[in-house]
């Protein structure tokens, strides 16, 4: 099952128009459940709510003491496009451990090097009062002293994970009702290296495949830099864009708070049938065995 949270119509509203229909396509096609929460997990008025971003780690208990008979959930931020052609994440679950995706590791380029990119590109683009250096360079000694902890060695992105749901019932709620709404974190009052130093330090962590979150931050400034220039106005190729880094990877977080963030709430992926018939096809394709047989010299055609 796929679960999100989101809270008030600022959230719920994009995400229905926006994302929903990948979310949807997903589901079909492998089967799954998808339950969205639109209420606080916990009371407002309870000594320990916190906002949104913390209540996730009480879906486990929440599912384990319905009626539902779920296994396995994923939980993914409302801020995220699912591809036609990425594959059941829970066929890369293993049990009693949490799925996280490393932001850190694992990557088509070096961390410093996309991130070198992005401020770069930020600042020339967006924002001359945009520093070129900054905590986006933090490191993970730096990054687990804010909390008080020992470094673990590595990060994931809290936006994506999945669980069991009985294994996480209890130690998630755990999790959760150990901290108060003055939590102390890097981004005042998240729940990301927490959750980071919880799993890790608790050796139950399961490292994913980069492209089950990939980073709109990371592909825009790697592959798509035009995009903070010239074309930042352009729809159709923003389209262009996040469809073809759809292509190539599973889900697209758009995490952050700066303009790339955004592009996702300012266009619809698969808005016809044209846009979703390539992957349609290679769906297809992908299903057809390939054998290497040779054919000889292979010319393009004439263009006209």
């Amino acid at each position: 099952m796929l679960a999100t949270i989101a809270i008030g119509e600022q959230y719920l509203q994009p995400f229905m128009k926006y994302a929903y229909h990948t979310w949807e396509m997903y589901c079909h096609r492998h089967d799954l459940g998808l339950i969205l929460f639109d209420e606080d997990l916990i009371s407002p008025d309870h000594p320990k709510w916190k906002k949104a971003t913390w209540q996730k780690y009480l879906i486990a208990e929440v599912v384990s003491n319905s009626k539902l008979k779920i296994e396995n959930v994923c939980y993914l931020d409302t801020d995220i496009l699912i591809s036609p052609l990425a594959p059941n994440i829970f066929d890369h679950h293993v049990s009693s451990t949490i799925g996280v995706v490393s932001i850190r590791e694992n990557l088509q380029l070096k961390h410093v090097e996309i991130l070198r990119r992005i401020a770069f590109l930020r600042n020339r683009f967006y924002s001359d009062d945009y520093p070129l250096d900054s905590s986006l360079f933090i490191s993970l000694s730096d990054l687990y002293s804010t909390i008080g902890q020992e470094t673990q060695s590595d990060e994931s992105c809290a936006g994506v994970f999945t669980f069991g749901a009985q294994f996480a019932s209890k130690i998630f709620s755990n999790f959760f009702h150990s901290f108060d709404q003055s939590v102390v974190s890097p981004t005042g009052g998240g729940d990301q290296t927490h959750f980071n130093y919880f799993v890790q330090s608790n050796k139950i962590e399961n490292w994913l495949d980069y492209r089950f979150q990939a980073q709109w931050t990371y592909e825009m400034a790697w592959k798509y830099p035009f995009l903070y220039s010239e074309y930042r106005d352009k729809p159709k190729v923003m389209q262009d864009c996040i469809e073809a880094s759809l292509f190539t990877n599973y889900f697209i977080h758009f995490a952050g708070s700066w303009y790339e963030s955004e592009m996702w709430e300012q266009i619809k992926v698969f808005d016809t049938p044209e846009s979703l018939a390539m992957f349609q096809d290679f769906a297809e394709y992908l299903k057809t065995p390939v054998y290497g047989k040779p054919l000889g010299a292979i010319k393009p055609k004439e263009i006209s």
